[in-house]
């Protein structure tokens, strides 16, 4: 799914923010990203969603080389990837429905299918009573659901996400981390940044450490006999 091999980046002419990086991640794999502020998690996914291009190194996504992707289909690119970000990123203006449907409207699917994807989405994540309701008016855990449901209406093969629990409390992050459990399942890959290691630890997932813009040599895998789900709260 996923192949970086010795990568770096670099913003202009300053220092290198992420260096010498190499790891793969395997088509339905669900991994964390973590390390302390300012480690180049952010760049990072920056890199995996395809907002910044690297200074060096070779980046391999859905079996290509972004090396030789021509521009005119880094847009069909991006659309098989699925970005949740901290600040939600909704627009406030639009109804809740609305947002969610926007990647199908912009992909031009017909009216009658983004009202049934759509209203059957929000519903998946408990949302059916928010429809036309504007973000303004909801809580931040509630945005977050809906960014997730904006983030996957076009059924990505990659889901990214940034910090998405950080901004909402920890009966909310858990209710969020089994959407993205849900969604593993289903077949999507999955990488999530946060730097809470009480919820790394809870869930028993992957992990890729940044420290310093490199890699750290700890990549933590499930125990014989540790479960998948995560612990009740």
């Amino acid at each position: 799914m996923v192949r970086f091999e010795n990568v770096g980046l670099r913003y202009g002419n300053g220092p290198e923010v992420l260096r010498d990086l190499s790891f793969e991640l395997a088509p339905g794999s669900f991994q964390f990203l973590t390390g302390p502020t300012g480690a180049g998690k952010s760049s990072l996914l920056k890199l995996l969603y395809l907002s910044e291009r690297p200074s060096r190194g070779l980046i391999t996504l859905f079996g290509e080389p972004l090396s030789k992707v021509p521009r005119a289909k880094l847009p069909e690119l991006r659309r098989r990837i699925g970005v949740v970000f901290q600040d939600f990123r909704l627009l406030d203006h639009m109804t809740v429905f609305d947002n969610v449907a926007l990647p199908l409207r912009i992909s031009g699917h017909e009216e009658r299918h983004v009202r049934e994807a759509v209203t059957d989405l929000l519903a998946w994540v408990g949302l059916a009573d928010k429809l036309h309701a504007l973000p303004p008016t909801l809580s931040g855990g509630q945005k977050q659901l809906v960014a997730i449901a904006r983030a996957v209406i076009n059924n990505p093969q990659l889901i990214v996400a940034d910090e998405p629990t950080g901004n909402i409390d920890r009966d909310m992050s858990m209710k969020i981390m089994r959407l993205f459990i849900e969604l593993n399942k289903q077949g999507t890959t999955v990488i999530v940044a946060t730097h809470d290691w009480p919820l790394i630890d809870r869930m028993k997932r992957p992990m890729l450490e940044l420290f310093e813009g490199k890699l750290a040599e700890a990549s933590w895998w499930l125990k014989p006999g540790e479960p998948l789900e995560p612990e009740p709260v």
